[in-house]
């Protein structure tokens, strides 16, 4: 199959998500073209059946702002007709799906037919989606594409719950690639990190409101309190600079090791004993399905699409949002008892595994299949 895949080239799941899956389709022989503004962060452009396009967005004194979804659409258009492509995947709801309904329209008057699934990964259903002003816009793109899927039943849900969705909604979980991780590295980073043979804690998001990574550090100070620990924060954002005042404030940036962004985040996790995820709301919570691939045990809140992933008192604990308390004592729990730990190691990654790629990527491949049957291309 030839499909182009439409999504953000940052940092965040929905374009991790979309660029590991490109990339696996390529592995299998399908022709995938990647279509954004710039190169997704993880996408290799050396590997075989893998192309990016670039959508370019001119400026011109007419606009106060560049209409990208104008040029998202005729990039659509060219690319699908020059490729003869089979089919589109849009991953986020706006602009993608509309982009991709108008470059549809504009292709069936040309006497092309090419069908576009929608793929909802979160924020643009349960943040961005319930602004009003884009309501009308993400119910229209979504009941008109040829497929829709969630990353999780509880988006599922939500998508039913603030749009008026009549097309039926496919579950396909977020998926992490168990082949990327190199548990051989463990002893190399662990001794890096904590040379003192302190348990590490970890975290990674982009620091945004939601994922309120103050609550991680006031439960690794609790930690702290009992134990030789160090703390591990991966990625950037708007918060970063209160988490840093915190820090002092607790006197313990000592034993906090902040990253940065990281294209690559799997030989981190390596050095890692237990990741906390605080966040108010997760779809999905990739994040810790990433740490469980890395034998990390997850304690987690327990909102949204988290408790689909993290399996209270097997790969870790759900925790009620903002508890740092319970958080706090169930990391203790977890982490002072070698044998107790191992066992929470070994369910975390035993629970990853339901969500290999090899088991997930079959049923994009289902799906891809069925429609074009459906649709007759």
């Amino acid at each position: 199959m030839k499909i182009g895949i439409v999504c953000y080239p940052t940092f965040g799941g929905s374009g991790v998500v979309a660029t590991e899956l490109g990339k696996a389709l390529a592995a299998r022989g399908h022709q995938i073209h990647f279509i954004s503004y710039s190169q997704p962060v993880k996408l290799d452009r050396f590997t075989p059946n893998l192309y990016y396009h670039e959508v370019r967005v001119q400026d011109y004194p007419l606009f106060d702002y560049a209409p990208y979804e104008l040029a998202l659409t005729s990039k659509l258009v060219d690319v699908a007709q020059y490729e003869q492509l089979d089919l589109m995947h849009v991953h986020y709801a706006i602009p993608h799906a509309s982009a991709a309904f108008m470059a549809r329209q504009i292709l069936a008057d040309k006497g092309i037919r090419l069908p576009y699934i929608t793929t909802l990964h979160g924020t643009d259903i349960t943040l961005v989606g319930k602004d009003r002003s884009y309501e009308p816009v993400i119910t229209f793109a979504i009941n008109h594409s040829d497929g829709v899927t969630t990353v999780s039943e509880s988006l599922k849900q939500d998508t039913g719950k603030f749009f008026d969705v009549r097309r039926p909604i496919e579950v396909i979980p977020n998926f992490v690639c168990l082949d990327e991780y190199d548990t051989s590295l463990i002893p190399a980073m662990k001794k890096q990190f904590a040379p003192g043979g302190q348990k590490v804690l970890v975290h990674t998001s982009n620091f945004r409101p939601v994922k309120r990574v103050k609550d991680v550090v006031k439960i690794f100070h609790k930690v702290r309190e009992v134990m030789d620990a160090k703390l591990m924060l991966i990625g950037d954002g708007p918060d970063k600079a209160e988490v840093e005042e915190l820090c002092r404030k607790l006197d313990i940036c000592d034993d906090v090791i902040m990253m940065g962004k990281h294209k690559n985040v799997e030989p981190l996790l390596m050095a890692g004993d237990l990741f906390l995820l605080t966040s108010e709301f997760e779809s999905f919570g990739l994040a810790a399905l990433e740490a469980m691939a890395a034998y990390l045990p997850v304690i987690s809140s327990n909102t949204a699409g988290i408790p689909e992933v993290n399996e209270d008192g097997v790969s870790g604990y759900l925790c009620p949002v903002g508890d740092v308390d319970m958080m706090a004592e169930k990391a203790i729990y977890i982490l002072s008892d070698e044998a107790r730990l191992e066992k929470f190691r070994k369910g975390a990654r035993k629970r990853a595994e339901m969500f290999d790629l090899h088991a997930i990527l079959p049923m994009y491949e289902a799906l891809y299949k069925g429609l074009l049957e459906k649709a007759g291309v």
